[in-house]
């Protein structure tokens, strides 16, 4: 019996001297400040425990001169949203005034982030309410040329050009890459992007490679014109001012060809819709009238907040759409939604759902407690057949 206990209490002490050891060699992560270096290591106050609420972190980040800072995430995980509205990180080039380079939230890790210049600015913010365990990042310094073929992005101010995803047309583009190109044209012109070749990982929902684009200089996902992936180019695109933000980005599996497109300015009475203006509406009229939505569709994302489920859904099929904003990316359509009231149906990610509601007039689609959501089966196609052309 004491050759047990002996034998309990040496193991008792070897484990509490590696668990203090442990202890002493993670890193303590504080609320910002100014970093210098070539390489480093950043996470959120208190990281891996649990972020605390209602702060705001800035970590500014200096490498040498003449070179770039290239930042990846090797861990993220706060509150998610699908605008990032209440915690995120924003990643911006240089110290003042610069770039963004994106907001991120959740638990989707984003490619490598590098900026245009020796500075790099990162900003957490959370609210009150839910959080997670934060994010760790790594910095490092590089010359742009020592990123090779992955080096891409840039400010494109010339009256037209080309943009293409690394290493094409040679080989397929390489993974955990992001790529960000700022066209900036005069105030009096607007600009047209059109692929010549594209070829981006397939995924119904471009969760993994992608192009997404912007109006305006920043990634932003409510001026945000299209996400797109797979093997079919998307339509040509026209900015509504004179600016105009591309981002690329690839995860790190899978890979494919990639895309060159080429960019064009053209005047601010160019039409941006092949679609003519019909003679029979007033010209006073600017806005479309809300109007009835009836489609069928998969959650995507559910996020609760304020007793309202905002909610992304993936379109099977849309009966009336009224004025309801739908996004495009190749053959897969999708739409947000508004579940407004805690009586309302239940809806859970991952299954398929009728919704009946309206669409207001800026295009977001509303369930109200009068409107109707029913769990979605293949018999009930018939009766959605008859409603499309029967009028509200």
């Amino acid at each position: 019996m004491l050759r047990i206990c002996s034998i309990f209490c040496a193991w008792s002490v070897l484990f509490l001297t590696e668990v203090c050891a442990q202890s002493q060699r993670r890193p303590t992560f504080t609320c910002g400040g100014n970093i210098t270096g070539d390489s480093g290591v950043i996470g959120s106050p208190g990281y891996p425990g649990v972020y605390p609420p209602n702060t705001k972190c800035v970590w500014r980040i200096t490498v040498p001169e003449g070179k770039v800072v290239v930042l990846s995430f090797r861990f993220i995980d706060l509150e998610s949203d699908n605008l990032c509205r209440y915690d995120y990180v924003d990643v911006y080039s240089g110290h003042v005034s610069g770039q963004r380079l994106g907001r991120f939230c959740g638990t989707f890790r984003p490619g490598a982030l590098v900026s245009t210049g020796n500075k790099m600015l990162i900003q957490m913010v959370s609210d009150a309410n839910t959080a997670g365990s934060g994010f760790l990042a790594v910095y490092s310094a590089a010359q742009p040329h020592e990123r090779g073929d992955q080096y891409c992005g840039g400010r494109l101010v010339k009256p037209s050009g080309s943009f293409k995803t690394p290493n094409w047309p040679e080989k397929d583009y390489p993974a955990g890459v992001t790529c960000s190109w700022h066209i900036v044209a005069p105030k009096n012109q607007i600009i047209e992007v059109k692929f010549e070749k594209f070829d981006v990982e397939r995924d119904n929902y471009c969760r993994y490679d992608y192009v997404a684009i912007f109006n305006g200089a920043e990634i932003n996902d409510a001026k945000r014109i299209g996400k797109y992936c797979g093997d079919s180019p998307p339509a040509p695109v026209f900015s509504e001012g004179n600016q105009l933000l591309i981002q690329f980005l690839s995860d790190l599996s899978l890979t494919a060809d990639g895309f060159i497109g080429h960019y064009k300015f053209r005047p601010k009475k160019f039409p941006t819709t092949t679609v003519p203006p019909s003679t029979s509406t007033p010209a006073a009229t600017t806005r479309p009238i809300p109007g009835h939505m009836l489609i069928t569709g998969t959650v995507i994302t559910a996020v609760v907040r304020g007793g309202s489920v905002y909610a992304t859904i993936s379109i099977i099929n849309v009966y009336k759409e009224g004025n309801l904003a739908i996004q495009q990316a190749g053959k897969t359509m999708s739409t947000k939604i508004i579940v407004l009231c805690k009586k309302c149906p239940s809806i859970r990610r991952g299954l398929n759902y009728i919704f009946m509601g309206s669409a207001d007039e800026d295009g977001k689609g509303k369930i109200a407690p009068h409107h109707f959501v029913m769990a979605f089966k293949a018999k009930n196609q018939r009766v959605l057949n008859v409603l499309k052309n029967k009028r509200c």
